[in-house]
């Protein structure tokens, strides 16, 4: 796909986000959101080749709907300044995210604030085996693509039910388990960007494989 056609569309839409202006430009944003559809399909099938626990998300479920939810944020723009898609997308689990913006371009995965019933889950994975989870994140590779988990404001003291002094007491305190790779334009119009879209998912798979098991456990 030629990510410039989406870019290119994004900035037109932000310098005119209203729904006239979408209506009146509307087969223009079919043509950008069907290539990137097809380019997400492609890429689907590479990645269920991959991982065989992979759950199938063609392009048209895994891709977000471009309009803001304007009924609980009524103060937000109509239209959001990226894409937004999730693949490998199981109900309730972290999904791998590719986010494609004129202010920001990123991909990630993991859970960022999840529910209550979720951050317990995942509390109680680390509380039985945090030193699985530890290993993941100390792996060298995983520090130089990622650095580390997303900033999250963690908690001060110690979650309802753990010690202060549980030997895996930074992971506990924690709101969210997340982590990103900032992307430039420069980086997704590239020819190898699909590439390393790959290395990525692969480099994140057994993070999420961690957390995703210990929702579902």
């Amino acid at each position: 796909m030629n990510f410039s056609l989406l870019y290119d569309f994004l900035c037109k839409l932000q310098k005119n986000n209203a729904k006239d202006w979408m209506d009146a430009n509307r087969s223009e944003y079919h043509n950008v959101r069907d290539l990137y559809i097809n380019w997400l399909d492609a890429l689907n099938i590479k990645l269920a080749i991959l991982d065989t626990n992979y759950y199938d998300t063609p392009g048209k479920k895994a891709i977000n709907r471009i309009n803001n939810n304007l009924l609980f944020h009524p103060n937000k723009p109509v239209y959001k300044d990226h894409f937004g898609a999730g693949l490998d997308q199981v109900s309730k689990q972290g999904d791998f995210y590719i986010h494609l913006g004129t202010n920001e371009s990123f991909i990630g995965g993991g859970y960022w604030h999840p529910s209550s019933k979720t951050l317990k889950s995942i509390r109680q994975a680390i509380d039985y085996n945090g030193d699985e989870f530890k290993k993941i994140l100390n792996k060298k590779s995983f520090q130089n693509m990622f650095g580390g988990l997303l900033d999250d404001n963690p908690l001060k003291t110690a979650p309802k039910g753990f010690s202060r002094d549980h030997r895996h007491i930074d992971l506990l305190r924690r709101r969210s388990f997340a982590v990103s790779v900032q992307l430039t334009k420069k980086e997704v119009i590239h020819p190898n960007f699909e590439n390393r879209v790959i290395e990525i998912y692969k480099e994140l798979l057994p993070f999420r494989r961690y957390l995703n098991q210990a929702v579902t456990v």
